[in-house]
């Protein structure tokens, strides 16, 4: 899915990323969280209106647009497929067409282009095998580069706080330059009460080889600003250009907002593009449950993450594949329920659903409510397992055994997961 997830260096950085014993799925589920994030079209006017100096550029909707932008840029542009993912460059459509940005030559050559990405799904390596739909393109002045450089700001669990960080070996995998380069990526740890310090900036910027300093502390400094004041999870610049005049641009700029935020960020949070999220996701967050879909058949109904995951742990320990990773949280009540099982039950690949229920602040009969509800409104057409225990689990066994649906009980985790494993095996 989409993922214009954070960067590895952020997974780096926050030591977020859980090992599971599963597998590598089961771990990306808990990685993968509810973040905004913006097209880079929208990034650029965020900067822009913090003072951050970017390229010139108009984003399109279709090749004759792309013409006229062009030409006002003097000919010479750089055409950019808008998707929620990264490595752009080197993805391809599903038409065939290779590239998803393209540096142009004249106004022709760019509307020429953007006929080939608009309305059709660019292929990236962080994508899915059907891709992302491109509605719109970025044109962009050709900038003269002198040096590429990487910039970022994020928050860093080990510092308990704001981190900034940069390299001189921008416009390139900051993976690969972790784990070639790593002496030649440094950080700057913010007092979040104090900000941040012109002594700091002016030193990363030395640090980094701009050959003007200053203009590019100043740069860092409202990039900052930014991250501060519109509640970002992560600003990240690559690359951050200083041309041979001595101009420092932010090239390319991708931003993620936390979905915290989101009553005090409204005009930030109108800018979210729905075509580019999972629609499994979009329904899962109206319902406010949390969801993230992965490959397996036999979908996973929970509350908490913790028990989520030990939930999909055990289901492939047992020599199955979880469909999903979707927790209902601690107060969900009967129609959240329902709507969970009709989000499970869209995926043509679930060939059987566990239900995982502690009721400790959830009460196991309002789960069991939910799920015979959902059985006959929904018209659930593979097997369910259901363990339930803790609050009012009693009564939740009673009504289940009490329903006349074929839903099967297990008394313990291991036992639903081998039931939900052997049910699923049958169905297939």
């Amino acid at each position: 899915p989409s993922t214009s997830p954070h960067s590895f260096m952020l997974r780096l950085l926050t030591n977020t990323l859980v090992k599971s014993t599963a597998a590598p799925a089961v771990a990306a589920a808990l990685t993968r969280s509810r973040f905004l994030h913006l097209h880079e079209h929208q990034s650029q006017e965020l900067l822009a209106s913090f003072g951050v100096d970017v390229p010139k550029g108009k984003v399109a909707e279709n090749a004759a647009d792309v013409l006229a932008i062009a030409k006002s840029l003097g000919g010479e542009a750089v055409v950019k497929a808008q998707v929620h993912a990264g490595g752009r460059g080197k993805g391809h459509f599903d038409t065939g067409f290779k590239g998803g940005v393209h540096l142009c030559s004249s106004a022709e050559e760019a509307a020429a282009k953007a006929k080939e990405m608009i309305g059709h799904n660019l292929i990236t390596k962080q994508t899915t095998a059907e891709g992302l739909p491109v509605a719109k393109v970025f044109v962009t002045q050709k900038l003269d580069v002198g040096h590429e450089y990487y910039f970022a700001i994020l928050n860093d669990r080990s510092h308990q706080g704001p981190v900034i960080m940069g390299s001189s070996r921008g416009g390139m995998d900051i993976e690969a330059v972790a784990e070639e380069y790593p002496d030649e990526i440094h950080t700057v740890a913010v007092d979040v009460k104090q900000g941040a310090k012109p002594e700091d900036t002016l030193k990363l910027a030395q640090n980094l080889g701009f050959k003007n300093p200053a203009l590019a502390a100043d740069q860092f400094e409202r990039l900052y600003s930014l991250f501060l004041k519109t509640d970002a999870t992560m600003v990240e610049i690559n690359p951050m250009v200083e041309t041979p005049k001595g101009e420092v641009l932010c090239a390319d700029a991708k931003l993620n907002f936390d979905d915290s935020a989101q009553y005090r960020q409204e005009d930030i949070f109108k800018m979210r593009d729905f075509s580019q999220e999972d629609s499994r996701e979009v329904a899962a967050s109206k319902w406010d449950l949390n969801f993230v879909g992965l490959d397996g058949n036999i979908g996973c109904m929970v509350n908490g993450a913790g028990l989520a995951m030990s939930t999909m742990d055990i289901i492939k320990l047992h020599g199955g594949m979880p469909a999903n990773f979707l927790d209902v949280g601690g107060g969900a009540n009967e129609t959240q329920v329902k709507e969970a099982f009709k989000i499970l039950t869209a995926d043509p690949n679930v060939e059987a659903i566990l239900v995982n229920i502690f009721g400790g602040i959830m009460r196991c009969d309002v789960i069991a409510r939910g799920v015979i509800n959902a059985a006959r409104d929904v018209g659930i057409k593979v097997p369910v397992v259901v363990r339930l225990n803790g609050t009012n689990v009693e009564q939740g066994k009673e009504l289940l055994r009490e329903s006349g649906l074929k839903i099967y009980s297990a008394n313990d985790l291991d036992e639903a997961a081998k039931l939900a494993v052997s049910v699923s095996k049958q169905k297939a």
